[in-house]
């Protein structure tokens, strides 16, 4: 047990459960917030695609349980860490674990998103409903990632 990466997780946690409240844009029966797809890529990069997951899954429970998110949160956020951190652990590059998450959460998790609207939640969309926000919540918050994980890269050189 790595007790820096269960704190680092837990603070990830927390400012995803939190900043997920104050900066959203509602999408028909969704939630869509980029402070998810930030975390999910700096936790896949920083700590691998298992943290990633359940990170992922901690912060949609949470969500739910306060009625801040909806079930749509739980495939695309952790098809997403999962798909980040699984790229990033094969090639070490960042650019291809932000576009791990846009795949995983955008077109992936856009696309499981459907039978969970129609069949568990009773929402009437189509199959291609969740892609397009999807998207475009995605692309903004791995492009805010990347940026993140480049200022954490300089403040690590300055503090060696």
């Amino acid at each position: 047990m790595n007790i820096k990466k269960i704190t680092y997780s837990a603070m990830l946690i927390a400012i995803g459960v939190v900043f997920a409240n104050f900066v959203f844009f509602p999408v028909g029966v969704s939630k869509t917030t980029p402070i998810q797809h930030i975390i999910n890529v700096i936790s896949a990069v920083t700590l691998g695609p298992g943290y990633a997951v359940l990170i992922a899954f901690s912060i949609s429970i949470i969500r739910n349980i306060m009625g801040t998110g909806t079930l749509l949160a739980f495939p695309g956020s952790m098809i997403g860490a999962l798909l980040t951190g699984i790229l990033y652990k094969l090639t070490g590059k960042k650019i291809l674990a932000a576009l791990g998450e846009v795949f995983g959460t955008g077109i992936i998790g856009g696309l499981v998103a459907f039978p969970i609207a129609k069949y568990i939640i009773g929402k009437d969309v189509g199959a291609f409903f969740f892609v397009t926000p999807f998207l475009i919540n995605t692309v903004t918050g791995s492009i805010m990632a990347l940026i993140l994980l480049k200022v954490l890269d300089k403040s690590k050189k300055v503090y060696k």
